[in-house]
């Protein structure tokens, strides 16, 4: 038996009723709605942006680099890869990337996050989450959700977290910003408690915090500077559990980074031990009784898809932590030719650590239960 290839960050891009079918009734005219963007293509709009979210890079997994430009944005939605939002399709493209099982990541709500009316947002997510369940579990042993959270407060929080276990998904999508506080805030520790004692990681991608959405359009020179910013708010975040000391008072939580790439991630371990060991000490002592990366090696899952770096400097952090991912169907994906590609990447570790990179990491993060490949 082979072992099994799990992409730890694939994604739906959702259908309109995503947001409307299962929506509460009083936000019924404000659902998100597709659009004809001007350029030739479809764009989600809602109240609150100023043009349509392009749609196109949502869905331009296989499209090649050097025709991407002018073919990825310019296209409808339902002539986008079908298995974006129909699940009766998703196996076969499972199966041409050679990948057993996923992790389903929202696409729209990675910018919904940051919706700016809170209950707004919440009703969204709500909606989403029932939509996301039906379409999981049309194959409930290669499809795994994460339930989304607007993270109206602490209490409201934990009953989302509830009802995301009861809906059978293995993790929560976290905003990247919550509306109150930041999450290294004491207030917080009961959510934290609350995702241990339901063995929920909780998971962070890129484009859901105010930040990593901005860099979009706030960058210096050349756009792609931007593109160059996205990595920056999963650093953040893993600042702010480590050095706010939220690994140290809830030693089980299991936190994801998603599409940050992770090569960079043994000398930003060791850039945090230099600034907690010079700079660290207060009137009570260090910072934290431990050395920051300790707690990185233990509670930090990186996914990544390219980043060749990732196998090389394995062996400078914690093998267990890193999580493959192929991005389907997002403009970054290696689908159709990530085995390929993967072959040529790992050629530097053992087969054992290739193994957990490319699958068993994922199964014991998320407890799945895959069928037998």
């Amino acid at each position: 038996m082979k072992t099994p290839v799990v992409s730890a960050d694939s994604h739906i891009v959702e259908p309109p009723e995503a947001y409307s079918k299962h929506i509460d009734p009083k936000y019924r005219d404000r659902v998100p709605r597709i659009v004809d963007d001007g350029k030739g293509g479809d764009g989600y709009l809602w109240e609150g942006i100023k043009r349509p979210l392009d749609l196109g890079l949502m869905s331009a997994a296989g499209i090649p680099a050097e025709i991407m430009p002018k073919e990825g944005p310019n296209r409808r939605f339902y002539d986008m890869h079908r298995s974006g939002w129909d699940p009766k399709f998703r196996v076969e493209d499972q199966i041409k990337d050679g990948v057993d099982a996923e992790i389903i990541y929202a696409s729209v709500g990675m910018v919904l996050c940051n919706a700016r009316d809170p209950l707004y947002k919440d009703a969204l997510f709500r909606s989403y989450n029932r939509w996301l369940e039906t379409y999981c579990g049309e194959v409930p042993d290669r499809l795994f959700g994460l339930g989304q959270t607007a993270v109206l407060d602490v209490d409201s929080a934990i009953e989302d977290f509830r009802r995301i276990k009861a809906a059978g998904f293995v993790g929560v999508m976290m905003p990247g910003t919550p509306i109150q506080e930041d999450y290294d805030h004491l207030m917080y520790d009961a959510l934290w408690e609350c995702a241990v004692d339901l063995e929920l990681p909780i998971c962070f991608h890129i484009l859901t915090s105010k930040e990593s959405a901005a860099s979009i359009s706030q960058f210096r020179g050349h756009k792609l500077n931007g593109f160059m910013k996205l990595i920056r708010a999963i650093q953040d975040l893993i600042g702010l559990f480590t050095l706010g000391g939220v690994f140290e008072r809830n030693p089980g939580l299991r936190f994801v980074g998603a599409e940050g790439d992770a090569g960079w991630l043994p000398h930003y371990m060791a850039r945090m031990d230099h600034a907690m060991t010079r700079h660290g000490y207060g009137k009570n002592g260090p910072l934290l009784p431990r050395l920051p990366s300790e707690y990185i090696r233990e509670n930090v899952w990186l996914t990544f898809q390219d980043d060749w770096e990732a196998f090389a400097c394995s062996h400078r952090m914690n093998p267990e932590r890193l999580l493959w991912a192929n991005d389907f169907p997002h403009s970054d994906s290696t689908w159709p030719d990530s085995m390929p590609m993967l072959d040529k990447h790992a050629e530097c570790v053992t087969q054992e650590v290739k193994d957990q990179i490319l699958g068993l990491n994922c199964i014991d993060l998320f407890n799945l239960p895959l069928a037998n490949t």
